[in-house]
């Protein structure tokens, strides 16, 4: 029986890609006076590309955006801490987010978290998607001095949650860091359907909306008690 059902937060619950291009499209109005002689286009392209879809820190892509447009008067630095400080407030959920957790969490289901990132920065943004109530627990690598898809993240959450592995599900984008790395302990791993990405064949399932979820768990159960 499924008891606990844990999420990873970007590119899952946080719609990464639209909330970056919300983002570097206000940071380029916001800064304008600084960076005009910039066209939009080309920063907001060139700042998507560096950031590889958040495995690149920002201190290296501000530095790179520093260099190729001859940024004169702000520094990486600063232009750092602008995202740190604004990209809350362009934090844009996935569909049905919110009905997901309350319908899994009203069914008894404990709900935990494990995100890679900074502590401060990713919870600011899962503060700004008004998620944060419904988790019982909430890992972040930072915080936590491991990420994933190290088993020991894993094993800790279900430790605090005081389930067992094969009574959990993790929820990610991530093929190897997400479903991979849950299934290596013991639990089942889904694969949120990224179309980024072609390799998770060997997810015990696949959702493309967050509102496929509670009836994927129910299936897990079913084929339990027809065992």
């Amino acid at each position: 029986m499924i008891k606990a059902a844990l999420f990873d937060l970007d590119g899952t619950l946080l719609n990464r890609d639209a909330s970056v291009q919300i983002f570097i499209t206000n940071q380029y109005e916001r800064l304008y006076h600084w960076l005009h002689h910039i066209p939009k286009d080309l920063y907001i392209s060139r700042f998507i590309e560096l950031d590889q879809r958040g495995y690149v820190w920002k201190d290296r892509v501000y530095k790179q955006l520093i260099d190729e447009f001859s940024i004169k008067e702000l520094t990486w630095e600063e232009l750092l801490d602008d995202y740190i400080s604004q990209f809350r407030h362009s934090c844009v959920a996935f569909p049905h987010l919110h009905n997901m957790l309350a319908e899994l969490k009203n069914g008894g289901i404990q709900l935990g978290m494990i995100t890679n990132g900074f502590g401060r920065f990713q919870m600011d943004n899962i503060l700004a998607l008004e998620i944060e109530p419904y988790f019982q627990e909430i890992l972040v690598s930072e915080w936590e001095g491991v990420k994933k898809p190290d088993p020991e993240i894993f094993k800790r959450a279900i430790k605090r949650l005081h389930v067992k592995p094969e009574e959990c599900i993790f929820v990610g984008d991530h093929p190897e860091y997400d479903v991979y790395g849950a299934q290596k302990i013991g639990m089942k791993g889904i694969w949120k359907r990224d179309p980024h990405r072609t390799d998770a064949k060997h997810a015990d399932a696949v959702i493309d909306d967050l509102s496929d979820l509670p009836r994927c768990i129910r299936s897990f159960e079913f084929s339990e008690r027809t065992i």
